[in-house]
């Protein structure tokens, strides 16, 4: 994909959604929350529902070997991680966006050019860094940095790409052998932690990936005394 520079997104904000079926809110949530099967209106629970999902089919996909250290990961296979993820939640879950979405002044790639960047994320980015094994770690810091912000820029669908991108990180990091990182995203430190995330994811999208690599490799080495 084009090189993006980081003044065009180091604004980001909020999201903003034109009319359409995924950008429709749960009556009487003031519109915080997206329309969902559950009938949720309140954003905290609907945030908490979303995180004990992830933690129940993150750790199933781990306890399942449903993705090995043999595996190269697919396009496929990421939506089918996001359909299992939320698909009790929401109708468009393991659908790529079929809108337009924006941060502030800069616009994400297109909703019909989707299946077109991930087909060449697949091709050129995935195949070449999954499966993510016998390397040292800051090979594999490298590697979950490219997949991480070139995954993100494409920006596939509608809710929890970030969330994917880093559930797809500690798939890699497992894959080499290593433990699943630690994002230091919460406790003592945590909004230092999460800046600094969101600028180097930021610097990534325009191929710059160091800084990126350098928070993965810390965020490593964090459970390395752990084993």
């Amino acid at each position: 994909m084009a090189k993006l520079s980081i003044e065009d997104v180091i604004n980001m904000n909020r999201y903003s959604l034109p009319v359409g079926p995924e950008g429709e809110y749960e009556p009487g949530s003031r519109g915080k929350v997206l329309r969902n099967r559950m009938g949720i209106k309140s954003l905290s629970l609907i945030h908490n529902i979303e995180d004990a999902a992830l933690y129940y089919i993150e750790n199933s996909y781990f306890e399942s070997d449903t993705m090995s250290s043999e595996t190269c990961i697919t396009a496929e296979m990421i939506c089918t991680m996001h359909r299992h993820w939320l698909g009790e939640i929401y109708d468009w879950a393991g659908k790529y966006r079929t809108v337009d979405m924006s941060k502030g002044s800069f616009s994400f790639p297109p909703a019909y050019l989707i299946s077109q960047n991930m087909s060449a994320l697949e091709r050129d980015v995935l195949s070449k860094h999954t499966p993510c094994r016998g390397k040292a770690i800051e090979d594999v810091s490298m590697s979950l940095a490219i997949v991480h912000a070139e995954l993100l820029l494409v920006h596939p669908f509608r809710e929890g790409n970030g969330r994917i991108a880093r559930w797809l990180a500690d798939i890699m990091a497992a894959q080499a052998g290593l433990p699943l990182p630690a994002y230091g995203f919460t406790g003592k430190g945590s909004k230092v932690n999460r800046d600094r995330y969101l600028k180097s994811v930021i610097a990534g999208y325009g191929q710059h990936y160091e800084a990126l690599s350098c928070f993965f490799a810390e965020a490593l080495e964090r459970r390395l005394p752990e084993l």
